[in-house]
């Protein structure tokens, strides 16, 4: 096969002289050949470069698409630490308040079991006043009718010796009737003495026992 450059000048130029005004220089068009397979290469390399470049652009596209899913995640996520970190607090202050109410609770109960001991304490205090009132009450009744039985024994002693002094100065003869009128009033006597001994004695060792029975009288009036 012959190539432009093989080609004999002067048969180019003879050639030329005939065709110059029918056809172009077989040099000319291998030169424009040459220059289009040269500017074909360059397309060609400049597609691929374009094609590259494109390839290039496409992943950086994914690249920065990449980059803001990923900071927007980061943001999700800095959000969620935050709601985390708040759900913790939260839940940190209701327990606390939880134990809190517990406290105010067993609080109250104590002020509740504190109030309910001082009633007790009151209750047991007036219990045993009432206690040492109704003693001494029982007491004031028991010398009220001790009272009233020696001045019975008392009564009943005078008028027993009134009685016999009558019936001795009736029946002077009746004497065994007499001393034994005698006797009997004289025991009535003598159990009335000793009643009112008595009396005395318990109002002497208890001086403040009547004007504590009559307070209590009035007290009980009252």
């Amino acid at each position: 096969m012959k190539h432009c450059n093989d080609e004999n000048p002067y048969e180019l130029a003879t050639l030329y002289s005939f065709t110059m005004h029918a056809y172009i220089s077989p040099v000319t068009q291998c030169n424009t050949l040459q220059h289009t397979a040269i500017y074909c290469n360059t397309l060609q390399h400049t597609a691929a470069h374009c094609k590259t470049l494109h390839h290039t652009a496409t992943h950086c596209h994914t690249l920065q698409y990449t980059a803001a899913h990923c900071s927007t995640l980061h943001h999700t996520a800095t959000h969620y630490n935050t709601l985390h970190h708040t759900a913790t607090h939260c839940s940190t202050l209701q327990h606390a308040a939880a134990h809190c109410i517990t406290l105010q609770h067993t609080a109250t109960h104590c002020i509740t079991l504190q109030h309910t001991a001082t009633h007790c304490n009151t209750l047991q205090h007036t219990a045993t006043h009432y206690s040492t009132l109704h003693h001494t009450a029982t007491h004031c009744s028991t010398l009220q009718h001790t009272t009233t039985h020696c001045n019975t024994l008392q009564h009943t002693a005078t008028h027993c010796n009134t009685l016999v002094s009558g019936v001795a100065a009736s029946y002077p003869l009746d004497a065994h009737a007499t001393l034994s009128r005698a006797t009997y009033c004289n025991t009535l006597q003598h159990a009335a003495t000793h009643c009112n001994t008595l009396q005395r004695t318990s109002m002497h060792t208890h001086a403040h026992t009547p004007v504590l029975c009559n307070t209590l009288q009035q007290t009980v009036q009252y």
